[in-house]
């Protein structure tokens, strides 16, 4: 890919304890892309995420991405599975701390913070603590506190891996939603075949230890996606397309 923001090329990792994590993985993201890693429980995929925002760095191969190139400015932004959010600030403290970290004061970020909590429905919780809230309301504060310094790539590892259904699906919406106002290149890892049809673009499927792509598919599907794709022949096939990528990768690592 020719204007990849990200690029990953026959990149391994073999960790101190002589587990390789990742095999000759190679992969590309575009400005502004939204792309799922789908694959198993230990396929490497949150090492990838890892790598690419600059945390670890590979045992062998190259990796081009915004925090390597300039890691000091790079706007790279990371949610977790867990919101990890301050438990003694309130809602907009938290979202305001990335901010403040660069610099911008409190006035200086307070429209910015503002109008990211509208956004997430979050408003009426400006001054609440994490403890207050919601596994998904803490979600919430999460992806907004990423956004908040409009960062060119946002690392995802399965920050809904943990909620309920009807959550999940309505953060998936708020997530695209936001994606689409201000783009963005995601990364975005779940176990979720469903999830990865309604969100990406495309899915890079990941085959287990070591973690190598081993399929690649393209979601031609236009945005905005509303609950009606979710019952669509169209998502059916998609995720039925996933489902057998994910049972041939994981045959080929039982055989």
């Amino acid at each position: 890919m020719p204007d990849a923001l990200i690029s990953l090329t026959a990149i391994d990792k073999i960790f101190a304890s002589g587990i390789r994590a990742l095999q000759s993985v190679s992969m590309s993201i575009a400005p502004g892309e939204f792309v799922s890693l789908l694959g198993p429980s230990g396929c490497g995929k949150s090492t990838v995420l890892r790598l690419v925002a600059g945390l670890d760095a590979p045992t062998a191969g190259r990796i081009e991405a915004p925090a390597w190139r300039d890691p000091a400015h790079a706007l790279t932004a990371f949610v977790f599975q867990d919101a990890t959010l301050l438990p003694w600030a309130d809602v907009f403290d938290n979202v305001w701390l990335p901010l403040r970290l660069a610099g911008v004061s409190r006035q200086q970020a307070a429209s910015r913070v503002e109008a990211l909590l509208a956004q997430m429905g979050l408003t009426e919780f400006a001054h609440a603590r994490p403890a207050a809230l919601s596994g998904g309301m803490r979600m919430r504060v999460a992806i907004a506190r990423a956004r908040v310094a409009d960062p060119e790539v946002l690392l995802m590892d399965e920050p809904f891996a943990a909620l309920d259904e009807i959550t999940r699906q309505r953060l998936n919406a708020d997530l695209l939603a936001g994606w689409q106002a201000a783009p963005m290149a995601v990364m975005f890892v779940t176990h979720s075949v469903f999830e990865a049809a309604f969100l990406s673009q495309r899915v890079i499927v990941m085959g287990a230890r070591p973690g190598r792509v081993v399929d690649t598919v393209t979601i031609d599907e236009p945005y905005p996606r509303s609950s009606a794709f979710r019952t669509s022949p169209k998502y059916a096939d998609i995720c039925r397309h996933l489902s057998s990528a994910l049972e041939a990768a994981m045959a080929g690592s039982a055989a």
